[in-house]
């Protein structure tokens, strides 16, 4: 698992497209899991510790379904990218504290889309929403569109974007502060805990990533300081208080800024860590990836033998995570563990002799892959089991790993079988995730609210066959919709 080649490139030929269809498919799935029909559904079809019929949260339960593995594909797609987007512009010049700006502007801008997207939730204006509440929510889409996007669509009339951006926050702030919120008013508090978990680790990924870029170990070493801090934090100690801190006190005033950050959050690190090394050895493809070396690898590919490794090697990495859900799930951890010990042996010897650069590039994901996943698999009977919340050191190792062997699917697909037009649903979604993350509390639901659709849909799915096609008809739009604005290259600037 030696990481070469860690200079930074001075080009970068191509977009990682694996890399989007990884992003697209994880929030796709998230808006899937969240429209499929509630109550009626087996219970590996939701969060494992919010089963059917009640979904009241247990944290007593241990388990793993393919919901929980939702947000950690996002976050560590969110890791995997950081070097991308860093090491460009360090080729351009940047120097180390631009870019620690640029960082820091951009959480400050997921931590602003998190807190007006959440004023703008239906259910946040009006816990009983009526018809005006859905309408507004749609209103709230499009001051979204104004305020975050990008308008290279204008043409020559680009450069006037930003006035469609300034516009557009002051009639949020202005439409913002019609609402009562409960008699509340508007609060920084009051923010989407997904979105501000991102923000965090946009800054302290991308710190951590820029910190350590010419040394891995140290990068590695990170996540014991973490695991000390965590473990530490648990007991009465200075460890504690300055882990459970809100605040910091500042000329005689408590600045509170918990409403942004937390330390809870740097718990992601352990997905997000393991992300950047991945992006790492993706980038340096990316940078010796020439034509000529597409040749060399197109010519590999007709041979049949080729072939088939590759599909073998699709089939075992679908083998082991259908496996991890399954095992975790059902409990049968020492069979679980058994079982991935089998698989990634005899996997072993599909990577065993790369013929291609890419060949060598998916043996690299290989072995990392395996290593977080049984250091995930050894955790599991520490902290009472894998647990999405509070989540565990095996929740985060074993989901990381569940990521990599997805990726390593869609490099095959993408990046040597040349079905990318066949994915590009998957690709444009997740080159533009935060319109799919809103697109349905504040458009697609409002639509069929409005239109009386809702009801109707709700009334016919009652059986569990229906409830999982409410939720493909639901998820549907909000692909098409944004890979629709994918192509006109209209896109979120979070």
């Amino acid at each position: 698992m030696t990481q070469e080649n860690r200079t930074v490139p001075t080009t970068i030929l191509k977009r990682a497209d694996a890399l989007d269809a990884l992003r697209g498919f994880a929030i796709l799935a998230m808006v899937f899991s969240g429209t499929i029909r509630y109550k009626i559904l087996p219970a590996w079809m939701y969060h494992a510790q919010e089963p059917p019929p009640t979904h009241n949260f247990n944290p007593q339960i241990a388990g793993l379904t393919w919901v929980d593995v939702v947000f950690p594909l996002f976050l560590f797609a969110m890791g995997a990218a950081i070097p991308l987007a860093l090491s460009r512009r360090l080729t351009q010049g940047w120097s180390v504290a631009r870019i620690i700006l640029y960082v820091l502007k951009r959480g400050l801008m997921l931590g602003t889309f998190a807190i007006i997207l959440q004023h703008l939730r239906p259910f946040t204006i009006n816990k009983n929403p009526t018809q005006a509440t859905w309408y507004v929510a749609i209103l709230g889409f499009i001051l979204l569109f104004l305020i975050f996007g990008r308008w290279s669509i204008l043409g020559k009339w680009s450069k006037y974007g930003a006035w469609l951006n300034i516009g557009g926050l002051i009639a949020t702030i202005a439409l913002i502060s019609h609402f009562q919120y409960g008699g509340k008013g508007f609060l920084l508090e009051r923010s989407d805990p997904i979105l501000i978990a991102l923000a965090n680790m946009a800054v302290f990924g991308s710190l951590a990533w820029l910190l350590t870029r010419t040394n891995l170990l140290l990068r590695l070493g990170l996540m014991g300081y973490l695991i000390a801090l965590q473990l530490s934090a648990s007991s009465n100690s200075w460890i504690k208080d300055f882990w459970t801190a809100s605040s910091v006190r500042i000329f005689g005033y408590d600045l509170n800024y918990s409403w942004i950050f937390q330390f809870y959050y740097l718990k992601y690190l352990f997905i997000i860590i393991p992300g950047t090394i991945i992006g790492e050895l993706l980038l340096s493809w990316i940078a010796r990836n020439t034509e000529s070396d597409e040749v060399v690898a197109n010519q590999h590919f007709q041979t049949p033998r080729f072939k088939q490794r590759l599909w073998l090697i699709i089939l075992s990495m679908l083998m082991i995570c259908l496996v991890l859900l399954v095992g975790l799930q059902g409990r049968w951890l020492w069979q679980t563990t058994l079982v991935s010990v089998v698989i990634s042996a005899a996997s072993w010897f599909l990577f065993a002799q790369p013929e291609t650069d890419i060949d060598y590039l998916l043996k690299q994901y290989y072995q990392w892959g395996v290593y977080w996943l049984f250091i995930g698999l050894f955790f599991e009977p520490f902290q009472g089991g894998i647990h999405k919340d509070p989540s565990t050191y095996s929740y985060y190792f074993v989901t990381t790993a569940i990521a990599i062997f997805i990726l390593i699917i869609f490099t095959i697909l993408i990046d040597i079988f040349k079905f990318k037009k066949w994915l590009a649903i998957l690709i444009d979604n997740g080159q533009n995730p935060m319109i799919a993350y809103v697109a349905f509390a504040n458009f697609v639901w409002p639509i069929l609210q409005i239109t009386g659709l809702e009801d109707v849909i709700i009334a016919n799915t009652t059986t569990p066959v229906m409830g999982v096609i409410k939720g493909i008809l639901y998820t549907l739009p909000i692909a098409l919709l944004t890979s629709l604005f994918t192509g006109y290259k209209l896109f979120w600037k979070t």
